[in-house]
């Protein structure tokens, strides 16, 4: 049996936005609103639903989260520093990032599961 940590502590909150998509990570780009991010930017969460017109989204800013990541080099479980990669996921950069606890590295899918 795998492990899941779905779910686990995530606390979220509702935001405005727009051109977000669930999964990705966000950034709080103005009052009450977050946006998708850039390479390189700081994430302040995921985004776990969107409404169907797409302007307003709950964000998970708290607990364990799965985001897809890409480059060259593969986070590892334990303390990673990681950035937004500009295409919804993260990436480990080559330099500034925050660092998040990773638990779970899936390569084959190309994900990794840490608390925000």
């Amino acid at each position: 049996m795998r492990v899941s940590y779905e779910g686990i502590g995530q606390w979220a909150a509702t935001f405005a936005c727009s051109g977000v998509q669930e999964g990705q990570v966000v950034k709080v780009s103005g009052n009450g609103t977050v946006s998708a991010c850039a390479a390189g930017d700081r994430f302040c969460g995921t985004a776990l639903a969107v409404s169907r017109d797409g302007s307003a989204c709950t964000v998970v800013l708290g607990g364990m989260v799965t985001a897809i990541y890409s480059g060259d080099t593969a986070p590892a479980a334990g303390w990673v520093k990681l950035a937004a990669d500009g295409s919804g996921g993260v990436t480990v950069p080559a330099s500034g990032g925050q660092s998040y606890l990773a638990v779970d590295v899936d390569s084959a899918a190309k994900t990794v599961t840490f608390v925000l």
